[in-house]
Protein backbone atom coordinates (compact mmCIF):
# COMPACT_ATOMS: atom_id res chain seq x y z
CA UNK A 1 0.00 0.00 0.00
CA UNK A 2 1.43 3.33 -1.10
CA UNK A 3 0.97 6.32 1.26
CA UNK A 4 0.76 9.73 -0.36
CA UNK A 5 2.43 12.76 1.29
CA UNK A 6 0.03 15.59 2.22
CA UNK A 7 1.50 19.04 2.10
CA UNK A 8 0.79 21.90 4.50
CA UNK A 9 -0.66 23.87 1.63
CA UNK A 10 -3.26 21.17 1.02
CA UNK A 11 -4.18 21.10 4.72
CA UNK A 12 -4.64 24.87 4.77
CA UNK A 13 -6.82 24.62 1.60
CA UNK A 14 -9.01 21.86 3.09
CA UNK A 15 -9.54 23.77 6.36
CA UNK A 16 -10.38 26.92 4.46
CA UNK A 17 -13.07 25.04 2.49
CA UNK A 18 -14.57 23.90 5.79
CA UNK A 19 -14.76 27.51 7.05
CA UNK A 20 -11.63 27.69 9.25
CA UNK A 21 -9.23 30.64 9.06
CA UNK A 22 -5.62 30.05 9.80
CA UNK A 23 -3.32 32.97 10.71
CA UNK A 24 0.29 33.21 11.96
CA UNK A 25 0.60 33.80 15.77
CA UNK A 26 2.21 37.13 16.64
CA UNK A 27 4.97 37.04 19.33
CA UNK A 28 6.12 40.67 19.36
CA UNK A 29 4.08 41.55 22.48
CA UNK A 30 5.63 38.70 24.43
CA UNK A 31 9.10 39.72 23.37
CA UNK A 32 8.52 43.29 24.49
CA UNK A 33 7.27 42.10 27.87
CA UNK A 34 10.37 39.97 28.33
CA UNK A 35 12.66 42.88 27.47
CA UNK A 36 10.83 45.13 29.95
CA UNK A 37 11.30 42.57 32.74
CA UNK A 38 14.98 42.18 31.95
CA UNK A 39 15.47 45.98 31.89
CA UNK A 40 13.78 46.42 35.26
CA UNK A 41 15.86 43.63 36.75
CA UNK A 42 19.11 45.15 35.48
CA UNK A 43 18.14 48.63 36.70
CA UNK A 44 17.23 47.32 40.16
CA UNK A 45 20.51 45.44 40.36
CA UNK A 46 22.46 48.54 39.33
CA UNK A 47 20.69 50.65 41.99
CA UNK A 48 21.48 48.06 44.68
CA UNK A 49 25.14 47.93 43.63
CA UNK A 50 25.45 51.73 43.63
CA UNK A 51 23.77 51.93 47.05
CA UNK A 52 26.24 49.55 48.70
CA UNK A 53 29.17 51.21 46.89
CA UNK A 54 28.35 54.82 47.76
CA UNK A 55 26.97 54.40 51.31
CA UNK A 56 30.41 53.91 52.97
CA UNK A 57 31.77 56.96 51.11
CA UNK A 58 28.88 59.15 52.24
CA UNK A 59 29.14 57.94 55.85
CA UNK A 60 32.89 58.49 55.91
CA UNK A 61 32.54 61.98 54.44
CA UNK A 62 29.94 62.86 57.07
CA UNK A 63 32.25 61.67 59.84
CA UNK A 64 35.14 63.71 58.48
CA UNK A 65 33.01 66.83 58.36
CA UNK A 66 31.85 66.24 61.93
CA UNK A 67 35.12 65.28 63.57
CA UNK A 68 38.44 67.03 63.52
CA UNK A 69 40.11 63.68 64.06
CA UNK A 70 39.79 60.58 66.16
CA UNK A 71 41.44 62.31 69.11
CA UNK A 72 40.51 66.00 68.76
CA UNK A 73 36.94 67.19 68.26
CA UNK A 74 36.68 70.70 66.90
CA UNK A 75 33.66 71.97 68.79
CA UNK A 76 35.52 75.03 70.07
CA UNK A 77 35.22 77.05 66.87
CA UNK A 78 31.50 77.62 67.34
CA UNK A 79 31.49 77.59 71.13
CA UNK A 80 34.36 79.94 72.01
CA UNK A 81 32.37 83.13 71.53
CA UNK A 82 29.48 81.72 73.57
CA UNK A 83 31.86 80.61 76.32
CA UNK A 84 33.41 84.08 76.50
CA UNK A 85 30.03 85.80 76.63
CA UNK A 86 28.74 83.48 79.33
CA UNK A 87 31.97 83.66 81.34
CA UNK A 88 32.06 79.88 81.58
CA UNK A 89 34.06 79.12 84.76
CA UNK A 90 35.42 75.92 83.21
CA UNK A 91 37.09 77.82 80.38
CA UNK A 92 40.82 78.38 80.97
CA UNK A 93 40.43 77.06 84.51
CA UNK A 94 42.49 73.92 85.09
CA UNK A 95 46.26 73.86 84.69
CA UNK A 96 48.74 71.04 84.34
CA UNK A 97 52.03 72.71 85.29
CA UNK A 98 54.17 69.57 84.96
CA UNK A 99 55.54 70.49 81.53
CA UNK A 100 54.95 74.26 81.45
CA UNK A 101 58.58 75.39 81.26
CA UNK A 102 60.15 72.16 79.99
CA UNK A 103 60.83 73.49 76.47
CA UNK A 104 62.01 76.86 77.82
CA UNK A 105 64.48 75.28 80.23
CA UNK A 106 65.73 73.02 77.43
CA UNK A 107 66.23 76.08 75.22
CA UNK A 108 68.07 77.87 78.03
CA UNK A 109 70.34 74.89 78.64
CA UNK A 110 71.39 74.69 75.00
CA UNK A 111 72.19 78.41 74.85
CA UNK A 112 75.92 78.19 75.56
CA UNK A 113 77.14 80.93 73.24
CA UNK A 114 76.78 83.80 75.69
CA UNK A 115 78.97 86.88 75.37
CA UNK A 116 78.53 89.99 77.49
CA UNK A 117 79.26 93.02 75.38
CA UNK A 118 79.98 96.41 76.86
CA UNK A 119 77.45 99.19 76.50
CA UNK A 120 79.74 101.11 74.14
CA UNK A 121 80.24 98.04 71.94
CA UNK A 122 76.48 97.47 71.75
CA UNK A 123 75.92 101.11 70.81
CA UNK A 124 78.48 100.80 68.00
CA UNK A 125 76.83 97.58 66.85
CA UNK A 126 73.45 99.29 66.65
CA UNK A 127 74.96 102.24 64.75
CA UNK A 128 76.73 99.98 62.24
CA UNK A 129 73.46 98.18 61.50
CA UNK A 130 71.46 101.43 61.34
CA UNK A 131 69.26 100.24 64.20
CA UNK A 132 67.69 103.16 66.05
CA UNK A 133 64.30 103.71 67.63
CA UNK A 134 63.37 106.73 65.51
CA UNK A 135 63.55 104.59 62.36
CA UNK A 136 61.57 101.83 64.05
CA UNK A 137 58.81 104.26 64.98
CA UNK A 138 58.70 105.47 61.40
CA UNK A 139 59.20 102.27 59.36
CA UNK A 140 57.96 99.67 61.92
CA UNK A 141 60.89 97.38 61.14
CA UNK A 142 63.35 96.08 63.74
CA UNK A 143 66.81 94.69 63.02
CA UNK A 144 67.11 91.07 64.28
CA UNK A 145 69.94 91.86 66.70
CA UNK A 146 69.63 89.29 69.49
CA UNK A 147 71.80 89.90 72.54
CA UNK A 148 72.15 87.23 75.20
CA UNK A 149 73.20 89.38 78.17
CA UNK A 150 72.67 92.92 79.40
CA UNK A 151 75.77 95.13 79.61
CA UNK A 152 77.06 95.83 83.10
CA UNK A 153 77.70 99.44 82.15
CA UNK A 154 74.04 100.20 81.53
CA UNK A 155 73.61 101.23 85.14
CA UNK A 156 76.50 103.67 84.75
CA UNK A 157 74.86 105.58 81.92
CA UNK A 158 73.88 108.84 83.61
CA UNK A 159 71.73 110.15 80.78
CA UNK A 160 68.30 108.67 81.57
CA UNK A 161 66.99 108.95 78.01
CA UNK A 162 70.08 107.30 76.59
CA UNK A 163 69.89 104.46 79.14
CA UNK A 164 66.21 103.84 78.41
CA UNK A 165 66.74 103.83 74.65
CA UNK A 166 69.57 101.31 74.93
CA UNK A 167 67.44 99.06 77.12
CA UNK A 168 64.51 99.24 74.70
CA UNK A 169 66.78 98.49 71.74
CA UNK A 170 68.04 95.35 73.48
CA UNK A 171 64.65 94.06 74.64
CA UNK A 172 62.53 95.00 71.61
CA UNK A 173 63.83 92.31 69.17
CA UNK A 174 63.53 89.64 71.87
CA UNK A 175 59.87 90.43 72.59
CA UNK A 176 58.93 90.69 68.91
CA UNK A 177 60.66 87.37 68.21
CA UNK A 178 58.59 85.57 70.84
CA UNK A 179 55.40 87.17 69.59
CA UNK A 180 56.32 86.04 66.09
CA UNK A 181 56.82 82.48 67.33
CA UNK A 182 53.43 82.53 69.04
CA UNK A 183 51.82 84.07 65.94
CA UNK A 184 53.19 81.24 63.80
CA UNK A 185 51.91 78.67 66.30
CA UNK A 186 48.51 80.36 66.43
CA UNK A 187 48.30 80.43 62.64
CA UNK A 188 49.12 76.72 62.54
CA UNK A 189 46.55 75.99 65.25
CA UNK A 190 43.72 77.55 63.24
CA UNK A 191 44.94 75.78 60.11
CA UNK A 192 44.78 72.45 61.95
CA UNK A 193 41.31 73.20 63.33
CA UNK A 194 39.97 74.08 59.89
CA UNK A 195 40.91 70.67 58.49
CA UNK A 196 38.41 67.82 58.46
CA UNK A 197 41.12 65.29 59.30
CA UNK A 198 44.55 65.72 60.84
CA UNK A 199 47.80 63.98 60.06
CA UNK A 200 49.78 62.12 62.71
CA UNK A 201 52.29 64.97 62.74
CA UNK A 202 49.54 67.53 63.39
CA UNK A 203 48.08 65.44 66.21
CA UNK A 204 51.50 65.17 67.85
CA UNK A 205 51.98 68.94 67.47
CA UNK A 206 48.65 69.57 69.21
CA UNK A 207 49.58 67.21 72.05
CA UNK A 208 52.86 69.13 72.49
CA UNK A 209 51.05 72.47 72.66
CA UNK A 210 48.56 71.10 75.17
CA UNK A 211 51.56 70.20 77.37
CA UNK A 212 53.37 73.52 76.90
CA UNK A 213 50.28 75.53 77.80
CA UNK A 214 49.16 73.21 80.60
CA UNK A 215 45.82 72.47 78.92
CA UNK A 216 43.74 69.73 80.52
CA UNK A 217 41.53 67.26 78.63
CA UNK A 218 42.67 68.45 75.19
CA UNK A 219 40.44 71.53 75.54
CA UNK A 220 40.88 73.44 72.28
CA UNK A 221 38.98 76.52 73.50
CA UNK A 222 41.41 76.92 76.39
CA UNK A 223 44.39 76.43 74.07
CA UNK A 224 43.10 79.21 71.79
CA UNK A 225 42.86 81.61 74.72
CA UNK A 226 46.28 80.78 76.15
CA UNK A 227 48.23 80.63 72.89
CA UNK A 228 48.36 84.34 72.10
CA UNK A 229 50.71 87.32 72.09
CA UNK A 230 51.53 89.91 74.71
CA UNK A 231 51.59 93.50 73.39
CA UNK A 232 55.17 94.66 72.87
CA UNK A 233 54.59 97.90 74.77
CA UNK A 234 53.27 96.02 77.79
CA UNK A 235 56.19 93.56 77.85
CA UNK A 236 58.78 96.35 77.62
CA UNK A 237 57.04 98.35 80.34
CA UNK A 238 57.04 95.36 82.69
CA UNK A 239 60.69 94.59 81.94
CA UNK A 240 61.57 98.24 82.61
CA UNK A 241 59.65 98.26 85.89
CA UNK A 242 60.97 94.93 87.14
CA UNK A 243 64.64 95.64 86.31
CA UNK A 244 64.89 99.40 86.78
CA UNK A 245 65.63 99.71 83.05
CA UNK A 246 68.14 96.87 83.19
CA UNK A 247 70.05 97.91 86.31
CA UNK A 248 68.71 95.44 88.92
CA UNK A 249 70.76 92.65 90.46
CA UNK A 250 68.32 90.05 89.14
CA UNK A 251 68.71 91.33 85.58
CA UNK A 252 72.48 91.62 85.77
CA UNK A 253 73.19 88.33 87.54
CA UNK A 254 70.42 86.13 86.21
CA UNK A 255 68.96 87.72 83.06
CA UNK A 256 65.70 87.96 85.00
CA UNK A 257 63.81 90.64 83.11
CA UNK A 258 60.39 90.10 84.69
CA UNK A 259 61.08 89.05 88.29
CA UNK A 260 59.35 85.68 88.06
CA UNK A 261 59.35 83.60 91.20
CA UNK A 262 60.33 79.98 91.54
CA UNK A 263 60.07 77.52 94.43
CA UNK A 264 62.39 74.93 92.94
CA UNK A 265 65.56 74.80 90.92
CA UNK A 266 68.15 77.49 90.41
CA UNK A 267 67.22 81.02 91.37
CA UNK A 268 68.35 84.22 93.05
CA UNK A 269 67.20 84.90 96.59
CA UNK A 270 66.01 88.49 97.15
CA UNK A 271 68.31 90.40 99.49
CA UNK A 272 65.34 91.73 101.47
CA UNK A 273 63.71 88.32 101.80
CA UNK A 274 63.20 86.86 105.27
CA UNK A 275 65.13 83.77 106.33
CA UNK A 276 62.08 81.52 106.12
CA UNK A 277 61.25 82.70 102.56
CA UNK A 278 61.23 79.75 100.16
CA UNK A 279 60.77 81.55 96.83
CA UNK A 280 63.56 82.82 94.60
CA UNK A 281 63.69 84.84 91.40
CA UNK A 282 64.13 82.66 88.32
CA UNK A 283 67.59 82.74 86.77
CA UNK A 284 68.31 82.32 83.05
CA UNK A 285 71.44 81.92 80.94
CA UNK A 286 70.14 84.16 78.18
CA UNK A 287 67.66 87.02 77.92
CA UNK A 288 65.53 85.25 75.32
CA UNK A 289 64.68 82.48 77.78
CA UNK A 290 63.47 85.08 80.26
CA UNK A 291 61.09 86.55 77.66
CA UNK A 292 59.82 83.07 76.79
CA UNK A 293 59.14 82.27 80.45
CA UNK A 294 57.41 85.62 80.99
CA UNK A 295 54.97 85.08 78.13
CA UNK A 296 54.30 81.50 79.20
CA UNK A 297 53.61 82.76 82.71
CA UNK A 298 51.04 85.35 81.55
CA UNK A 299 49.49 82.79 79.21
CA UNK A 300 48.97 80.05 81.80
CA UNK A 301 48.99 81.21 85.43
CA UNK A 302 45.61 81.44 87.15
CA UNK A 303 46.39 84.96 88.40
CA UNK A 304 46.19 86.25 84.83
CA UNK A 305 43.03 84.48 83.71
CA UNK A 306 41.15 87.80 83.46
CA UNK A 307 44.01 89.22 81.38
CA UNK A 308 43.65 86.34 78.91
CA UNK A 309 39.86 86.65 78.86
CA UNK A 310 40.07 90.39 78.07
CA UNK A 311 42.60 89.65 75.33
CA UNK A 312 40.32 87.00 73.83
CA UNK A 313 37.41 89.45 73.82
CA UNK A 314 39.51 91.99 71.92
CA UNK A 315 40.33 89.28 69.39
CA UNK A 316 36.67 88.31 69.12
CA UNK A 317 35.72 91.94 68.44
CA UNK A 318 38.38 92.21 65.73
CA UNK A 319 40.34 94.83 67.69
CA UNK A 320 44.08 95.23 68.17
CA UNK A 321 45.59 94.13 71.48
CA UNK A 322 45.60 97.30 73.59
CA UNK A 323 48.26 97.39 76.31
CA UNK A 324 46.44 100.15 78.20
CA UNK A 325 43.34 97.98 78.46
CA UNK A 326 45.14 94.73 79.17
CA UNK A 327 47.42 96.25 81.82
CA UNK A 328 44.30 96.78 83.97
CA UNK A 329 44.22 93.01 84.53
CA UNK A 330 47.82 92.72 85.80
CA UNK A 331 47.18 94.08 89.28
CA UNK A 332 48.05 90.65 90.70
CA UNK A 333 51.52 90.68 89.11
CA UNK A 334 52.90 92.68 92.05
CA UNK A 335 51.95 93.15 95.69
CA UNK A 336 51.21 96.83 95.05
CA UNK A 337 48.18 95.88 92.93
CA UNK A 338 46.47 98.82 91.20
CA UNK A 339 49.45 101.06 91.92
CA UNK A 340 51.57 98.67 89.85
CA UNK A 341 49.09 99.00 86.95
CA UNK A 342 49.28 102.79 87.08
CA UNK A 343 53.08 102.67 86.97
CA UNK A 344 53.00 100.40 83.90
CA UNK A 345 50.58 102.72 82.12
CA UNK A 346 52.77 105.71 82.97
CA UNK A 347 55.85 103.99 81.55
CA UNK A 348 53.97 103.12 78.36
CA UNK A 349 52.72 106.69 77.84
CA UNK A 350 55.89 108.59 78.80
CA UNK A 351 58.10 106.46 76.56
CA UNK A 352 55.60 106.15 73.70
CA UNK A 353 55.97 102.38 73.77
CA UNK A 354 52.73 101.82 71.84
CA UNK A 355 54.69 102.92 68.75
CA UNK A 356 56.36 99.51 68.84
CA UNK A 357 53.21 97.37 69.06
CA UNK A 358 52.91 96.96 65.30
CA UNK A 359 56.65 96.73 64.61
CA UNK A 360 57.94 93.65 62.80
CA UNK A 361 61.27 91.89 63.04
CA UNK A 362 63.24 91.88 59.82
CA UNK A 363 63.41 88.22 58.72
CA UNK A 364 66.49 86.29 59.67
CA UNK A 365 64.93 83.05 58.42
CA UNK A 366 62.31 81.98 55.88
CA UNK A 367 59.82 81.26 58.71
CA UNK A 368 59.50 84.97 59.48
CA UNK A 369 59.27 86.34 55.94
CA UNK A 370 55.49 86.09 55.79
CA UNK A 371 55.16 88.17 58.96
CA UNK A 372 56.56 91.31 57.33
Amino acid sequence: MIKSKITIFEIKKYLKQKGFTISKKKTSSSTENNLAVISRTLLSGLIIILFFFTTPIIVNFAKQKTLLSKDFENNSKNNLKKLLQNKDPKLDEDLNNKFLFEDILAFDETSTDTVRLSASTIEELFKSTNYNLDDVRKNKLVKPVSLTLLPHEIKKIENTKKRKELFIQIILPLVIKENSNIRLDRKKLFSVLNKSKNTKEEKNWLKLKFKQYGVMNNDLSTLKIRMDEVPVSLAIAQAAKETGWGTSRFAQEGNALFGQWTWSGDGIKPASAEDNTTHKVMRFKVLQASVKAYQRNLNTHSSYKEFRSARAELRDQGKELDSMILSEYLDRYAETGKEYVLILQKIIKQNKLIDFDDAKLLPSSINLENLI
